[in-house]
């Protein structure tokens, strides 16, 4: 089950209003003043939540090892939690990651309804021999994937997230997408079609490695835009959502911003 939460509360205003005006305008059609928020449209990912162990342990390996910038970093001694926001560019313009550390608390169970984040570089051997030389973890070296003309490679972070790398011509948004893993993908994509408004950039299957996934994503070109791999295994009907993994976080239109919990 996905669940809407709203972050500005005059959300909830404006779409009682939308659902008031649309009954008493069905019967013309609307001017260019009217449809200004639609030109303003400008729908893209905000950030992936990540719930850590060890706030200062992950800041070093994203930024050192993966080349990520420290963007802002907070303490809640109150509340008992710290946050960190890390990303290849500022958040207003970039996908980020926003790892959250609730003290007290060293290990997560991350669950198998989350796959990756893969990042896009421009030279994946430089970059694993780097995180390889920082002490990090690779659990698949470089190489390709069958009926794909990409070249892939897989590791994990302190934590246990896995993370892909994949070779890729310049990008602005080098985090390039988020896995989550179906067990329909038909009813998945549809969902992120006509409830989240993205295009399906393109479906593959995998006979041999019994899946299929599906590339959705605002925008319509792969390298531009950060996107959701759907992921259906075959004959695979349940994932367990763990407690590491906890949002992602999108912003529809114009000032309204949301976040969607997987359940």
């Amino acid at each position: 089950m996905l669940k809407i939460a709203i972050y500005k509360q005059f959300a909830f205003s404006v779409v009682l209003l939308l659902s008031l005006i649309g009954s008493s305008m069905a019967a013309r059609i609307p001017n260019d003043d009217e449809l200004g928020w639609v030109k303003k449209d400008n729908r893209r990912f905000l950030h992936a939540g990540i719930r850590v162990g060890n706030l200062n342990r992950t800041i070093k390996f994203y930024t050192e090892s993966l080349g990520m910038k420290l963007l802002s970093q907070k303490y809640f001694p109150k509340q008992k939690y710290s946050k960190a926001v890390v990303g290849f560019g500022p958040r207003d313009t970039h996908f980020v990651l926003e790892f959250t550390c609730i003290h007290g608390v060293e290990k997560y169970e991350i669950g198998t309804a989350f796959g990756h984040i893969g990042i896009a570089t421009q030279d994946i051997y430089a970059m694993v021999e780097n995180i390889r030389a920082k002490g990090g973890v690779i659990t698949r070296e470089p190489g390709t994937v069958t009926g794909l003309p990409v070249i892939y490679s897989y590791g994990l972070d302190p934590d246990g997230y896995t993370y892909e790398l994949v070779q890729s011509p310049p990008t602005p948004e080098p985090i390039s997408h988020i896995m989550l893993h179906v067990a329909d993908l038909d009813h998945a994509i549809k969902f992120y079609e006509k409830a989240l408004g993205m295009n399906l950039l393109f479906r593959y299957d995998s006979p041999q490695e019994k899946y299929t996934i599906g590339m959705v994503a605002y925008g319509s070109n792969l390298t531009q835009t950060t996107a959701v791999e759907l992921k259906y295994n075959y004959n695979v009907t349940e994932y367990t959502r763990g407690n590491g993994y906890t949002e992602v976080c999108y912003i529809l239109f114009y000032s309204l911003s949301f976040v969607f919990h997987v359940h």
